[in-house]
């Protein structure tokens, strides 16, 4: 499947950290990644998979004592990854680069967290970033997901003063794409959300904690 992430790093390299300024109210991320630090042994290895600024996930884990793990697209976003989350290991990294035969060999986890990383794919690539990361768990291995519901594919918005391009699912179609990828959901909650800046809209994000089926 050719790939298309034609500005979709670059505007990420040109927000920065004024993406933590446009989302500063993150509660359905950080009770997430709290319900990975409950579920998880001290020491166990999470993927933070679309890192961004290491902020508030992999700074959260690392500080409850987890091995973190973190790759974005996003050069820039790695390097305030690695300013912020010194105790985490982070890489410049496209998830296509991690399937099985992949470009990138990082090993296996024992939870990985996708917080609105996957939708800025186009919905053709998502059924295979899940299996990805079916393949990059251990067996019983958790997933924490985040996606804005959203009845779109690969479409152009507005973001920061940027352009990205966006996919997403309404909830009971996200649900059958993360069951059919070998996961069964432990947990569901959505969230409305208000970004604090005018050309991001108020957005509903859902939240599914999984586990992988052996």
């Amino acid at each position: 499947m050719p790939l298309d992430r034609t500005g979709q790093a670059e505007a990420f390299d040109a927000i920065g950290d004024r993406y933590d300024e446009a989302f500063p109210h993150k509660e359905g991320q950080v009770a997430s990644a709290e319900w990975l630090i409950r579920s998880l042994p001290a020491g166990a290895r999470v993927l933070d998979l679309g890192c961004g600024t290491g902020i508030p996930t992999a700074l959260q884990l690392a500080e409850a004592g987890l091995r973190v793990v973190g790759v974005d697209l996003s050069d820039g976003m790695v390097a305030l990854a690695r300013k912020n989350v010194p105790a985490g290991e982070f890489h410049r990294a496209d998830i296509a680069d991690l399937r099985p035969g992949g470009r990138r060999d990082l090993g296996r986890f024992d939870a990985v967290a996708a917080f609105f990383s996957l939708l800025m794919l186009p919905r053709a690539e998502i059924p295979l970033a899940l299996r990805t990361v079916h393949h990059l768990l251990a067996p019983g291995g958790l997933f924490a997901l985040a996606m804005v519901e959203a009845d779109v594919d690969d479409f152009s918005i507005p973001f920061i003063g940027n352009t990205i391009r966006v996919s997403g699912y309404l909830r009971d179609e996200l649900r059958e794409v993360v069951e059919a990828a070998g996961f069964e959901i432990v947990e569901e909650s959505s969230y409305t959300y208000a970004p604090a800046t005018v050309d991001v809209p108020p957005e509903v994000q859902i939240f599914l904690r999984c586990r992988r089926r052996t």
